[in-house]
């Protein structure tokens, strides 16, 4: 309840103390929740550089016939908003027996991840001399020899850029972890943070000290990486 002052009175840490100890019905299963949000970053983050540089380096770098077609038929997803078929995707993983289930989320996140992960690889990786795959190829190094100690090496800052953004991606979305997750036991942070507002009187403090603890890892990550985040993103802006 507002009462007509900004400032508390008396400012206290213990609702952080209620929220680490789980100390309210609501927060039962914070770890539990928190740790299914940090296993779906993590999952969408490696699937992401995953599949994005693997895609990236076979159109870009070896040259496959036609690969310009992949990547802007991967761009043109975008013009679909991600609400626009989350109906359609929930029912997929219905199908498929992954309703309740983080993989399920997974799934959606690389889903929207990857077509900004290859074009970011693409645009970085022009500035990366293809002299050197010839060279490496010429000493006998295998296509997936010249992947893994050349390309993935020296994409090292547009790898971070864009992990970051698959992280902060599946870390603050919502919309599909509703809908994919129903159990408190699978549920996500931002999903929990949701169930606050359905009493009459929500405890406001609970919810802005689970959703200050929840927004300190992404925070850290940027500060740690925002150097070669800015690489990746300015040098993939430049065509050499």
């Amino acid at each position: 309840m507002f009462t007509n002052t900004i400032w508390p009175e008396t400012p206290s840490l213990d609702s952080f103390w209620i929220v680490v100890t789980q100390g309210y019905w609501y927060l039962e299963y914070f770890w539990e929740q928190f740790g299914n949000s940090l296993y779906i970053g993590v999952a969408t983050v490696f699937f992401t550089l995953f599949i994005g540089s693997l895609a990236s380096f076979a159109i870009g770098r070896m040259r496959v016939r036609y690969g310009w077609v992949l990547s802007n038929a991967a761009l043109l997803t975008y013009v679909i908003p991600a609400s626009f078929i989350a109906i359609p995707f929930y029912r997929i993983m219905s199908i498929y027996g992954l309703s309740n289930n983080l993989w399920a989320v997974i799934a959606a996140e690389v889903t929207f991840a990857t077509p900004y992960a290859i074009f970011i690889f693409q645009q970085y990786a022009v500035s990366i001399p293809i002299e050197l795959d010839e060279a490496a190829r010429i000493d006998g190094a295998s296509p997936f020899q010249v992947y893994t100690r050349i390309y993935l090496p020296l994409m090292a800052p547009a790898l971070v850029a864009v992990g970051t953004y698959a992280l902060l991606l599946a870390w603050n979305e919502y919309l599909y972890q509703f809908l994919l997750l129903s159990s408190k036991q699978t549920m996500t942070v931002p999903v929990a943070l949701a169930q606050f507002l359905n009493s009459d009187e929500a405890p406001w403090n609970y919810m802005m000290a689970t959703a200050i603890i929840y927004a300190l890892p992404p925070v850290a990550i940027y500060y740690v990486f925002r150097g070669r985040m800015t690489a990746g993103l300015t040098m993939g802006g430049v065509k050499g």
